[in-house]
């Protein structure tokens, strides 16, 4: 049995860091393919992290841009892996991160929500059921049953949006995802996340907004320069934030 099982956390990071080779140039990168480059640089996106997160938590993720936010939630999806140490999740993780990542251009909306299902593990008979409420919830009307290719790009979000919320996840990552649509969707969006977190997914949200933070998670994590600087109560964390910032000026 994995360290995350038996402590029971459903997100488990042990000593993880992550490093990109960056290249100055196209011409480099290809050329790494077969001989050693001497002028690539390491980029350490993150340090050594270790953290556990228990199911239903809410955990909002705070930091500077570079801090090393969206490299954890890209390690939680699957869509990088680490350079060094183990992450464990366990369960089924819908991200609101890119949110038209993965549509097919020519398919329709319905068309879509079927595909998305798919690449999320989804069955027909569980895509089925929650199809309709994906329909209602993105409000594109008869769009619906047109090709993507004819939506705007806030139309794209909405379905994305709707799609991931209602997929019944076990984990739910959001990545600045709630400025979608208008002030009447927005809403709609963030009520939809509070009834999420209500309902016991865990949900990792990483925000510039301190406000935001704060309202919808109880603990926090602070990352600078792609280490974890503190882990506990939202305000303390914020706080903590905050001061680096002041320092800065």
């Amino acid at each position: 049995m994995n360290k995350a099982l038996m402590s029971g956390a459903i997100i488990s990071f042990n000593n993880v860091s992550k490093e990109y080779t960056l290249y100055k140039s196209d011409q480099e990168r290809f050329r790494a393919l077969f001989f050693k480059s001497r002028k690539a640089k390491i980029n350490k996106a993150l340090n050594d992290v270790t953290f556990s997160i228990g199911k239903g938590e809410a955990i909002g993720v705070i930091g500077d841009n570079g801090a090393g936010k969206s490299t954890i939630l890209k390690l939680i999806t699957g869509v990088a892996y680490p350079t060094k140490g183990e992450v464990v999740v366990n369960g089924k993780v819908a991200a609101l991160l890119e949110l038209t990542a993965g549509f097919s251009m020519e398919m329709t909306g319905r068309e879509n929500i079927y595909l998305k299902g798919y690449i999320l593990g989804l069955t027909d008979k569980e895509i089925k059921r929650i199809e309709e409420k994906i329909v209602d919830f993105a409000e594109l009307g008869d769009y619906i049953d047109q090709p993507v290719r004819t939506y705007s790009s806030g139309m794209k979000m909405r379905l994305g949006f709707a799609i991931n919320v209602n997929i019944e996840p076990d984990v739910l990552v959001i990545d600045e995802a709630l400025s979608v649509g208008d002030a009447t969707f927005k809403k709609k969006c963030k009520n939809k996340i509070s009834e999420i977190i209500a309902s016991g997914v865990t949900v990792l949200y990483v925000s510039h907004s301190a406000d935001s933070v704060r309202e919808l998670c109880p603990r926090a994590i602070y990352m600078k320069k792609g280490q974890l600087i503190f882990d506990g109560p939202t305000e303390e964390a914020l706080k903590i934030y905050q001061e680096d910032k002041a320092k800065k000026k």
